[in-house]
């Protein structure tokens, strides 16, 4: 069974990462926060015993701190959060991937665990969902690309958790879940984290 996990980064640039964070934290705490982010990310997945791929918004970084040796490396394509999404695992089914479970980086709490039994619900499901405490989803996983369920016109609110899951339904699919995790987007989600120093 060949398995891969994407991560969908954003290239840390001051101004440009967790800008919800900004407007009352400043861009500079912001984007130290979103690089405790990417570290708590790559520590969680680094030694994970299946293939990983950053896949990046604005461009392909060989310096940075994702190793070389562990993530393969693309490129964000497509207009909307959607598009982005279902063109990365369309192309990695297309490439002979089996199982693709796609993860953020804005979950601090996500775990090795997690993430592995995500793929293990591919076993038994066509589709597997990791749902934010916001009403999102911080994990999306498919062993067949379907652009249907990556068709809602926005993504930044309460319903698209369960929007996703009445489209996934329409195609007759069936669908495993993760527990709830809570998403980093505003100040009050650092609380109870170590995170909390930043600010």
């Amino acid at each position: 069974m060949t398995r891969l996990l994407i991560i969908f980064a954003r290239n840390p640039e001051l101004g440009k990462t967790k800008t919800r964070l900004a407007k009352t934290l400043g861009d500079e705490t912001a984007l130290a926060i979103y690089y405790k982010l990417i570290n708590k990310v790559q520590e969680v997945t680094a030694d994970l015993p299946i293939d990983k791929a950053v896949y990046y918004s604005s461009f392909i970084d060989k310096e940075d701190s994702w190793d070389n040796n562990k993530y393969q490396k693309y490129l964000q394509k497509g207009a909307t959060l959607g598009e982005k999404m279902y063109y990365a695992i369309e192309e990695s089914i297309t490439n002979g991937y089996q199982q693709v479970v796609l993860i953020g980086t804005d979950i601090y709490t996500l775990s090795a665990e997690i993430i592995m039994k995500s793929f293990d619900l591919l076993n038994v499901n066509d589709t597997v969902l990791g749902p934010a405490e916001d009403g999102g989803y911080y994990l999306i996983g498919m062993k067949r690309p379907e652009p249907s369920i990556f068709g809602l016109k926005e993504w930044s609110h309460s319903e698209v958790f369960s929007q996703t899951v009445e489209l996934i339904k329409n195609q007759g699919m069936s669908y495993g879940t993760t527990q709830a995790l809570s998403d980093i987007d505003e100040p009050n989600d650092l609380k109870g984290t170590d995170l909390e120093a930043l600010i």
